[in-house]
């Protein structure tokens, strides 16, 4: 019956995504060094409330719980991240080793479990010690990193198959480099080319690490949006063509097509630097599957003041809204993942991060429904479905998030999770939608149908 009925095939990956800052607390335990982010929490309204990701979900303590949870949920694959500055103290040279044997038993439950480790190497956190020597903007980090990758590869090559180099690093450059409202918190226009290039330098570095020492697939997750124009205007049409290039082109098409979109050097101006050959050619280290963290599509418009690419989003009437102030817009995800496709060929596709933060209800008798983040679910795996039956050959879809989480520099304000976290007894309630995404799993998308 299930069979006949299902949506998805049968090897359809389906799992739930977190990261290691936003949900692992304990950030200095056991020799762990300082990242960037547990420096600028401390930065005085850098985060909402004065938030913190000191106790976070205290996933570092109650892994086990988690991995738990997740069976009974029915989760096939857990997507998560490793603290760079866990295993690198000070982001190379020594190793700690009781940070490492943190991921090693993380690892070992979930493959007890029958759940698939898809391991992210980079979401944001850079070690602090590292950030004192430039961060993302010294091009020696882009080695530092691969050396850290390497370690992590042979530690835990034989038990981790599907490796990820890089989460969204436009966000790492835009937030941290661009506007500093993220870690590192600089805003410079002239840091952040330089940022990202390297972080792509990183990234490929890290696929040759693996390469000659991994084992199973390697990949890099971006996060996209479709750039809608506010108007016919020319102005109109040339901002949200300015915003397309510099989120969703600016690290994909050097990795892909082997160059920079034209438009970033309108965007970053005199601060656009010249790349060498031998960088271009590197950044075209094959790699096997790419991840899209996909929550909603932007209308633009002209806007001189918004910087740097000169266009402001505008809200549209009528339209619902999550908690973050982004639009519902479910067929932004088969336009994104069908735009891929014909951009940059048939590369194995995962939606590696989806979700929506909602105005949650407090639990009541273990209880939480939250119908329109199940409404979110729904509508967002329909158009994943009919994304693929266009030809997309997607193979996973993760949810963003397991757990409700500190959510960057809005703190603990945002709830995206599947799992509802009490913040001051960290008692987990599975919310409606948990529910929900299980029978997803269960049925292959069948229950979509209803």
């Amino acid at each position: 019956m299930t069979d006949r009925f299902s949506l998805f095939p049968p090897d359809f990956v389906w799992g739930a995504a977190t990261s290691a800052y936003q949900i692992e607390g304990s950030p200095l335990a056991d020799g762990a060094g300082p990242s960037n982010w547990h420096l600028f929490c401390r930065q005085p309204g850098a985060i909402d409330n004065g938030d913190t990701g000191d106790v976070a979900c205290d996933h570092y303590r109650r892994y086990a719980d988690d991995v738990r949870l997740m069976k009974r949920l029915g989760l096939q694959a857990y997507r998560f991240s490793v603290s760079w500055s866990r295993i690198f103290p000070e982001g190379r040279g020594k190793l700690n080793p009781k940070g490492l044997a943190f991921y090693q038993r993380l690892v070992e439950a979930l493959n007890e479990a029958g759940i698939e480790p898809y391991l992210t190497l980079y979401h944001w956190d850079l070690p602090a010690a590292l950030d004192d020597l430039g961060g993302w903007v010294n091009r020696d980090c882009a080695a530092w990193f691969a050396d850290y990758a390497h370690v992590l590869m042979r530690e835990l090559g034989g038990e981790v198959k599907h490796w990820i180099t890089l989460n969204e690093p436009w966000v790492a450059v835009d937030g941290g480099y661009v506007h500093g409202v993220h870690a590192p918190g600089h805003a410079s226009l002239a840091e952040a080319p330089h940022a990202a290039h390297n972080l792509l330098r990183g990234h490929a570095l890290a696929v040759q690490a693996f390469r000659a020492d991994g084992e199973g697939q390697i990949g890099l997750v971006v996060n996209l949006e479709p750039k809608y124009t506010a108007s016919d205007k020319a102005e109109d049409k040339a901002a949200a063509a300015r915003a397309h290039a510099y989120m969703n082109r600016q690290f994909l098409d050097p990795v892909l097509l082997g160059s920079y979109p034209e438009e970033l050097a309108e965007i970053y101006g005199s601060h656009w630097p010249r790349f060498d050959e031998a960088d271009m050619k590197l950044l075209r280290e094959p790699f096997d599957f790419l991840g899209i963290n996909y929550y909603t599509r932007s209308v633009n418009r002209a806007d001189p003041q918004a910087l740097p690419v000169g266009a402001s989003p505008v809200r549209q009437p009528g339209a619902t809204y999550t908690e973050m102030d982004w639009e519902v817009f479910p067929s932004g995800l088969q336009e994104t993942l069908e735009w891929v496709k014909r951009r940059y060929g048939d590369i194995p596709l995962y939606v590696t991060e989806n979700g929506a933060a909602m105005a949650d209800p407090p639990p009541e008798d273990g209880r939480l429904q939250d119908d329109d983040r199940i409404d979110y679910f729904r509508t967002h795996l329909l158009a994943a479905r009919a994304a693929m039956e266009e030809g997309v050959d997607l193979r996973g879809y993760f949810a963003w998030s397991l757990l409700d989480n500190f959510e960057w520099s809005c703190g603990y304000a945002k709830r995206f999770g599947l799992v509802h976290v009490d913040r001051a007894t960290q008692v987990r309630t599975p919310k409606a939608s948990a529910h929900f995404y299980s029978e997803v799993i269960a049925t292959r998308g069948a229950v979509l149908r209803s």
